[in-house]
């Protein structure tokens, strides 16, 4: 087959993401396995604007905002025709390659965004994002679309995409699972790490706080914070931070590398996300698989990431009050403790590239029987 891609970012752009590690590894498997790629992306600072890459081709066009529009031209002068499959991958906006391309076409989408326009955007732009986005998603409803967990099908499915159209494909992480949990050393002190860019919808704020309730009952606990500090919350954190009571017991280390990530991954005893809404909470498959589970809000991919009770814990109620209590109640309960590490690291280890890969081609030929296209 011959795929055409069109993407907000390859994994090369600053903001990529999960996403981004997602698609090219599954770009990488087809042209592997023979089929042609080509992903068509948005340009960034210092950015080659064609480069080929494992077997696949990104050309770069315009920049976040400018990319739809410079794809569409694209598509019409060079590609019109080129491809059998063209895949319209939905991050925040489509392409809309539904008005015009002549080729099959299917729509990739981990999530959708409404409930973190206002997060994300400042005002008048977040009520016209929160406005637009169900009226182009029922626009878009006869479309085949694959995401990524149970949480992002029933979101599609109230905005009228029919159930037997949406295929969910398992994530897979990059990052190599410990051998044995006999091999993982945690730091001395009980640690609960927060991990990721410092972003509203993220609520970072309220994983420091509910660090600070539970250690008032577990005096020596101490908190490690990763992550990028790029607008105004992130300097709200910063400033928060500066003279905290517990201060000398919280280590924040900014962006870190994927070493280092594995590394506190495997130290910290509990990994705490709060997300507004995830499409898969990857990072709490990837601290699973460095012998860490997780303690999460109940939210759109975090409760698909997380089994509760068994591989992690999902809070009754959104708040740090109820967070602190989960953390607490873990490291009263080493043998409960132990139970959830070592049923994380069990289920971490059945997710990986190559299964997200195959139930790709699988949810492909599914929407073969409907279409076109051509056998793979």
């Amino acid at each position: 087959m011959k795929i055409l891609w069109m993407t907000w970012k390859d994994c090369e752009n600053p903001h990529a993401g999960g996403a981004e590690l997602i698609n090219e590894e599954i770009a990488k498997r087809l042209t592997r396995d023979g089929h042609e790629v080509i992903l068509i992306t948005a340009g960034f600072n210092g950015a080659e604007s064609e480069i080929e890459k494992n077997g696949y081709k990104i050309i770069r066009l315009g920049n976040r905002y400018t990319v739809y529009w410079r794809a569409y031209r694209y598509y019409k002068k060079k590609l019109q025709g080129w491809a059998d499959l063209v895949i319209d991958e939905m991050n925040t906006i489509p392409f809309f390659c539904k008005w015009y391309v002549k080729e099959e076409n299917i729509i990739l989408t981990y999530q959708l965004c409404r409930e973190i326009w206002f997060y994300q955007l400042h005002f008048p732009f977040s009520l016209i994002g929160y406005i637009l986005e169900p009226i182009y998603l029922r626009m878009l409803n006869d479309r085949f679309v694959i995401t990524e967990s149970l949480s992002a099908k029933l979101d599609m499915m109230r905005y009228g995409f029919k159930k037997e159209n949406i295929a969910v494909i398992p994530v897979g992480i990059s990052l190599a699972s410990v051998n044995s949990l006999a091999e993982v050393v945690k730091y001395p002190n009980p640690t609960v790490l927060s991990l990721g860019s410092f972003r509203a919808m993220k609520r970072t704020l309220d994983q420091i706080r509910a660090f600070e309730i539970a250690k008032k009952s577990i005096p020596n606990l101490q908190l490690k914070i990763a992550g990028s500090a790029m607008d105004s919350y992130g300097t709200k954190i910063l400033n928060y931070l500066l003279n905290h009571k517990y201060k000398k017991d919280i280590e924040y280390l900014g962006r870190i590398s994927e070493y280092e990530k594995k590394e506190l991954m495997q130290k910290s005893h509990i990994i705490l996300v709060t997300s507004k809404k995830e499409g898969w909470g990857l990072i709490v498959t990837e601290a699973n698989s460095q012998g860490t589970p997780a303690i999460v809000y109940e939210a759109d991919g975090l409760r698909d990431s997380v089994q509760n009770k068994i591989t992690g814990i999902i809070c009754e109620e959104n708040t740090p009050e109820n967070m602190a209590s989960k953390i607490q109640f873990l490291f009263s309960s080493p043998g409960k403790y132990h139970e959830m590490q070592e049923n994380a690291w069990t289920w971490s280890k059945e997710l990986t590239f190559e299964t997200c890969y195959c139930n790709f081609l699988d949810a492909l030929m599914v929407f073969k029987k409907f279409s076109a296209i051509k056998p793979f």
